[in-house]
Formats: C-alpha cells, sequence, structure tokens
C-alpha cells in the first residue's frame, strides 16, 4: 500500500527530472531496493525534498533578477553597467542558468554585459571600460560554496576596478551563504536551505531519532563514502537539470560495487546496472 501511495505521489512532485524521468514505475522499482521495513521511510523523506521544475527555476530567476535589477538602479547601476557572470565548465548548471536568464529576462535588449568567468580579459577590460560595476553571478544551487569562490578567487586577481559582486541562485545552503557574504559577495535568493531544513541531519525535526539513525544506516549501505553526499551536507534540494553531490545516497544512489538506483541520480551517475530487488521472503507452514 505503502509503495504504490509514494509511488503515485513522487511521479506527481517530480515530473521533469531530466537524467532519469520519475515516473509510477521508476518510483515503485525504487523504493522496491529496500528492504520492505524501510519502504514507508523511504517514501516519507521525500516529503522533506524541495524540488525545483525548470517552470519554477525560470520563474525563481527572473523574478530575482527583476528585484536586484531594481534596486541597483536605484544605486547607480543601470543595464549596462550590470556585468552577469558565469563560472565553472562549459555546460554546468551556471551557464545553462545564464542562458536561461538571458532568454526569458532579455538580458542583451537591455543593455546588459554577459561573460564567462575563465575569460579574464574581456572581464578585466570591461570592468575597467565601466569603472564601476556589478558582477552578478548566476547559479542554480549553492551547497558549500567552495567550487565556486575557488573560481571567483582565480579571476579576481585581474580585476582592480571597482566592482560590487552578487550571487544570483534560486537556492543556497547557509554554508554556502556564510562563504559568500565573508568574501563581501550579496547572495540573492529565493530559499536559504538551513541545516534544519534537512531530515538526515541531527538540528532537523523533520522525523524521529531512530528513524533517522536507521535512514543513515541505510544511506552508509548503499554508499559508505558519501552516505550524506559531498562534505555530508545531505542537502535535500533537487533541480529539474540535475541533482547537487551533496544528495544523501537513498535518493541519489550509486552505480559502483553494489549498484543502487537513486530516484534522482546526477548525470554522470548514469547509466545504472538493472535495478535488483529485494527479495519476497518464501511463507512457510
Amino acid at each position: 500500500m505503502w509503495r504504490i501511495f509514494y509511488s503515485i505521489k513522487a511521479a506527481l512532485r517530480f515530473r521533469g527530472y531530466a537524467p532519469q524521468p520519475v515516473t509510477i514505475c521508476s518510483a515503485h522499482k525504487w523504493l522496491g531496493q529496500f528492504e520492505p521495513k524501510d519502504r514507508r521511510l523511504a517514501g516519507g523523506i521525500l516529503d522533506n525534498v524541495v524540488y525545483f521544475s525548470e517552470d519554477k527555476t525560470k520563474r525563481t530567476l527572473v523574478k530575482l533578477n527583476e528585484q536586484l535589477m531594481r534596486r541597483l538602479a536605484d544605486d547607480g547601476f543601470p543595464a549596462k553597467k550590470i556585468i552577469y557572470v558565469s563560472f565553472d565548465q562549459t555546460a554546468s548548471s551556471s551557464h545553462m542558468m545564464l542562458g536561461m536568464l538571458r532568454d526569458n529576462a532579455a538580458l542583451l535588449q537591455r543593455g546588459c554585459n554577459l561573460c564567462d568567468s575563465k575569460n579574464t580579459r574581456e572581464l578585466k577590460d570591461l570592468t575597467e571600460r565601466l569603472e564601476d560595476s556589478a558582477i552578478v553571478y548566476i547559479d542554480d544551487f549553492i551547497g558549500s560554496g567552495r567550487q565556486f569562490c575557488e573560481s571567483r578567487d582565480f579571476t579576481m586577481q585581474y580585476i582592480f576596478a571597482n566592482v560590487t559582486e552578487y550571487m544570483l541562485a534560486p537556492s543556497v545552503c547557509e554554508e554556502g551563504m556564510k562563504v559568500l557574504e565573508e568574501r563581501g559577495i550579496e547572495v540573492v535568493t529565493d530559499s536559504v536551505h538551513m541545516r534544519s531544513d534537512r531530515a538526515l541531519l541531527e538540528t532537523s525535526t523533520f522525523m524521529k531519532s531512530e528513524q533517522r539513525a536507521r535512514a543513515i544506516e541505510v544511506c552508509q549501505k548503499i554508499n559508505p563514502k558519501m552516505a550524506l553526499g559531498v562534505d555530508g551536507m545531505a542537502t535535500m534540494v533537487v533541480f529539474y537539470r540535475n541533482s547537487p553531490n551533496q544528495l544523501p545516497a537513498l535518493l541519489r544512489g550509486n552505480k559502483n560495487l553494489k549498484p543502487f538506483r537513486g530516484l534522482f541520480p546526477r548525470t554522470t551517475d548514469l547509466p545504472f546496472t538493472k535495478i535488483v530487488q529485494t527479495p519476497k521472503k518464501k511463507k512457510t507452514g
């Protein structure tokens, strides 16, 4: 009963997840990998997941950007003095989000500037020509903030003009927000993902302690090295185009050693091998 209930609920809530479609069938198979006593627990954890569909991501980006542009205009930064910057590798979430915002907020038509952080010469020349400018970094999700800060710190070695920095992202973890603010970067977000919001951390009241302990035990069996995701952050935010690598193993899965197909595998996790479901116990007597 619970397996069917959570399968239907998952298929309705997480429509559009690109790496692996979430359907009633795929959710039913995902739950089937858990021991029968753990299926209700696994299904219940889905209620803690914050899902950003493509439409929600687009609407959130545009809304946040409009709010920021109005503020910047009031502070003396018209569109021509705003530089939107993507970072990390081509086809990363940052590049994808900047492309989405560019097309849906008419950034180029409004006179905004777009640049990639790796193009340090162009960014240096642009900031020097504008003299005073606002740099707006774009992404969908900021976890620890470490990866972004490495890219940003390298780029800022070449910037000598007076700039004000912002990070625009639909969701940001409190850990990442802290390290960005330490660098003087203002975070513009729709949702700060607090540690108390994550079901598998002790700071959360989402589930009872014994349930949490069992869920963590299950995660450790699935992936001993990454049970609660990178840095043990156990984030519960999922975007339509990919899941963060801080996601707990019972949601992400593991294709190594003993394969376990997650409901939200990252694109780098695919393809998985065939799901091996928990065998049913034979009735005796």
